[in-house]
């Protein structure tokens, strides 16, 4: 039976009793991390938010009571204590624990309530799965590595909050229950008890609202807002995460990535006293494609990709020359230093780039004599395998790997193979943090299956002034206003340019297949707003999950978020999602196609 907290008042946080209070007494509560009995001595580590500090109890000295219940404390036990603080001895000084230097003498001890045995240690670096972490995530959000996520992730809501608002933007809620619209994603949609058989959809993100607050004349917005997206989850993804978004008036792309980029300079020197050297690196999608293969580069080591197609354009080997005549391109990469690699781990390589699509990788060794060895030697004279590894600047003990196909697989095969070289030879530390702009994506890619133009961003992104009559020639040439920051090979936030003329965004609707009765069904709210006066305007959401991972050096957006989901969007804690009465079913006029269920659960479980 735990024992009641009245007459006691917490005085200080664990942590914030120090060697400046010796003498006073102090009145801690928390957890206990551990407890030593060396017989008549007992010493038990009290923790709460802020770390440990050491409570003494001393048969000698202590009443007989406190010291027989301090005899029956176990791990994770919740204690109030009261006692005076004194210096430890020389020689039992802690220099590993911010509370080292002292100690607490008890001289009362309340157990507020008992603990089972938890099912995994209350400690960092532990091995256990993540479903039994996130199964019991009020245990795991104890350990100090979760904590620190935790506030971390505060603090840099504050810092985000503090300089927006210095900038004159005014922090506005938009609704979660509002209008289905198409965004990208599925969304997760909620039934209407009022409205029998109409559902709302949950925001994927709130941009036509912001955009709507735009036309009302805020000028300047942002939120902290939750948004909803049912796709395929990994690492860096949740069905329900948090954004920064704002959104300015009268104002073009230099503005945004000016105010954005004193964001970012501010929250790391503020939180991790980190400078960001400004302004920062700016780099069009088409050079970023080129260079690394990738719309969100890690820039903190080379291995850039080149392309060497004009090298063997003359070549009669059936893989590069197929992969030219269909309109694509051979690339290749030099991982430098990697020409011991044993034959079995270049083959693994081959085995990696084959998940991208790449129907293979070529490569070639530079020996430390300067000689080549390659399993495509056969096909090319020396003097031509030479001119590829001059073209790739190899040197001796460099291992040139080549991709040939359709550019858009080359580049994911040979932009994701210099990531896993990357880690496989270390080549970034954590603590590097290397920002850059992403600008100039396409504003429409071809969807081969429904066989009409797609928007790479979103059906309201404005094109580039001087690509506005490639509208009617070549849609697919037609560069957008739009702009992503990235760090470290992620994607932190992305934004643009609105449409804010009707003719344009009217042209664009026909682009992409819709009549002007498929708009109006659509966004018809928001076209109506646009017949009453519209700012030029445009912005920008980061995603908040993402920058706190990177921030931590967490492997998982998971570790940052409080209560997050699996990977299919379950919570093993609560069991969510889960069944519902019949008779709420009922309420909100919903009925279920047995046959329709069972097949969706056999998709389910074959994914």
């Amino acid at each position: 039976m735990g024992e009641s907290i009245t007459g006691l008042k917490r005085s200080h946080m664990c942590c914030h009793v120090n060697e400046t209070m010796i003498g006073q007494e102090v009145t801690v509560m928390g957890w206990v991390q551990r407890r030593r009995d060396l017989g008549q001595l007992i010493f038990i580590a009290l923790r709460d938010r802020t770390g440990l500090v050491q409570i003494a109890i001393d048969g000698n000295t202590a009443p007989k009571e406190i010291f027989e219940k301090a005899e029956t404390v176990r791990s994770e036990y919740t204690l109030a204590v009261r006692g005076i603080v004194t210096a430890r001895t020389e020689g039992n000084i802690n220099p590993n624990m911010k509370t080292g230097k002292i100690e607490i003498i008890a001289s009362e001890l309340r157990i507020l309530s008992e603990s089972e045995t938890t099912p995994f240690q209350i400690e960092d670096n532990i091995t256990v799965k993540d479903d039994l972490r996130l199964k019991y995530r009020y245990l795991d959000l104890r350990r100090p590595c979760q904590l620190k996520n935790i506030v971390l992730r505060h603090q840099v809501v504050q810092a985000l909050r503090s300089f927006l608002n210095n900038e004159g933007f005014l922090e506005i809620e938009t609704p979660i229950l509002g209008k289905s619209t198409p965004e990208g994603a599925r969304d997760y949609l909620v039934p209407s008890r009022v409205h029998p058989g109409n559902f709302y959809g949950l925001p994927q993100s709130p941009q036509l609202y912001k955009q709507l607050l735009m036309v009302s004349g805020m000028d300047r917005y942002y939120q902290i807002a939750k948004c909803f997206r049912d796709e395929d989850l990994r690492a860096d993804r949740q069905p329900e995460f948090t954004q920064v978004d704002m959104e300015l008036s009268f104002i073009d792309v230099d503005d945004i990535m000016d105010i954005n980029e004193r964001l970012m300079q501010k929250v790391f020197k503020d939180i991790m006293n980190v400078d960001v050297q400004l302004p920062l690196q700016r780099m069009t999608y088409k050079e970023a494609m080129e260079r690394f293969g990738s719309d969100k580069p890690d820039v903190r080591f080379g291995m850039e990709l080149v392309n060497i197609s004009d090298v063997v354009a003359d070549t009669d080997f059936v893989v590069f020359k197929s992969a030219l005549e269909a309109g694509g391109s051979v690339r290749a990469i030099n991982a430098k230093g990697c020409g011991s690699f044993p034959r079995k781990k270049i083959d693994s390589l081959v085995e990696f780039v084959k998940t991208y699509r790449a129907k293979g990788l070529a490569w070639i060794v530079v020996n430390e004599d300067g000689s080549l060895k390659s399993q495509i030697a056969k096909f090319f004279t020396p003097e031509k395998l030479q001119e590829i590894v001059d073209k790739m600047e190899g040197k001796p003990g460099d291992l040139i790997l080549i991709c040939a196909d359709k550019d858009k697989v080359v580049f994911d095969s040979l932009g994701a193979l210099r990531l896993e070289l990357s880690k496989m030879l270390e080549l970034t530390r954590s603590d590097d943090f290397r920002f850059l702009w992403i600008t100039e994506f396409p504003m429409l890619e071809w969807d081969e299956e429904e066989n009409r133009y797609v928007a790479v961003h979103h059906p309201f992104t404005a094109p580039m002034d001087e690509d506005l009559e490639l509208l009617d020639t070549d849609p697919g040439a037609v560069r957008a206003k739009a702009y992503d920051i990235v760090l470290n090979g992620y994607e932190l936030g992305g934004g643009s340019i609105r449409i804010h003329r009707r003719d344009i965004q009217q042209k664009m609707f026909e682009l992409l297949g819709f009549t002007q009765e498929d708009a109006q069904e659509r966004f018809g709210f928001l076209l109506d707003a646009f017949k009453y006066g519209v700012p030029p305007h445009g912005g920008l959401a980061f995603g908040l999950d993402r920058i706190i991972m990177l921030m931590s050096n967490a492997p998982s957006i998971r570790d940052v978020i409080a209560f997050p989901k699996v990977k299919d969007a379950s919570c093993p804690m609560t069991d969510a999602p889960n069944v519902v009465d019949q008779k709420q079913l009922d309420e909100l006029a919903i009925c279920f196609n047995e046959e329709i269920l069972k097949a969706a659960a056999a998709e389910t479980e074959e994914a």
